[in-house]
């Protein structure tokens, strides 16, 4: 599998372009801010063609290149129904500190021309490769994950799959939920249904910062092992002794 990755706009949200190896048929995740000169380089150097974009939710930073990237390529740009209206209405998930920043320049937002939605269990077949949508709701009411197989590399101890975490979780954290949309009990709940039953070695490539594996946070992140003393319900953990 070929996978490339770069921080992309001011935000630094990771754009990934996804493909079953060069010289094929690709997807791209993600497009944020500033981010379609870089796919532009990845595809040229790897001679792809993009067919989709992937958007693991519709907060501006990573959207705000899908209908460039998307229409570059005459690809189709797949979002959960329950954030779609942010790709004309970024503002809407956004603080108002950021939505007045801006709005101090010109930026316009419409949807792609080809726009498909997305749902939870969902196999995506696309580009020789296939993406399981996991609906996971939380840092916004629609936010997903991609997951797709990545079998033994070469040397290496096997990873099953690996994982588009968008802002889900990330290595340590996992993403706010204090903006429009979020939820931080909702976050707990997919958290506890969706990331914990996951096998240890499935890497997770989040929206922003380091790659890291379910094993990794399942052992570390504090969010998920409070889940675990707490039966993985979200209610407060039990806490015993003194």
């Amino acid at each position: 599998m070929f996978i490339a990755g770069f921080p992309a706009g001011s935000w630094g949200t990771n754009c990934y372009v996804v493909a079953t190896g060069k010289g094929t048929e690709c997807i791209v995740v993600d497009p944020g801010q500033d981010a379609a000169s870089g796919v532009e380089q990845v595809v040229a150097e790897n001679r792809l063609k993009p067919v989709a974009v992937l958007l693991t939710h519709g907060h501006i930073d990573h959207m705000w290149s899908v209908t460039p990237v998307a229409g570059a390529y005459d690809a189709t740009a797949w979002i959960h129904p329950r954030d779609r209206h942010l790709l004309s209405d970024p503002m809407a998930g956004i603080s108002r500190e950021s939505a007045a920043m801006l709005l101090g320049g010109r930026h316009e937002f419409v949807e792609p021309d080809d726009v498909a939605e997305l749902a939870d269990g969902q196999a995506l077949e696309l580009a020789g490769l296939t993406f399981t949508v996991d609906h996971t709701p939380g840092h916004t009411a629609g936010s997903v994950t991609f997951r797709t197989p990545y079998g033994a590399a070469a040397g290496q101890a096997e990873i099953s799959e690996v994982m588009f975490a968008g802002d889900l979780l990330f290595k340590g954290s996992i993403g706010r939920t204090d903006l429009p949309g979020g939820d931080h009990p909702t976050m707990l709940r997919t958290l506890a249904s969706k990331v914990l039953p996951l096998a240890d070695d499935v890497v997770v490539l989040p929206g922003h910062g380091e790659q890291t594996s379910i094993g990794r946070e399942r052992a570390t992140n504090p969010y998920l092992l409070d889940l675990l003393e707490s039966d993985g319900d979200g209610t407060p953990p039990v806490r015993r002794g003194l």
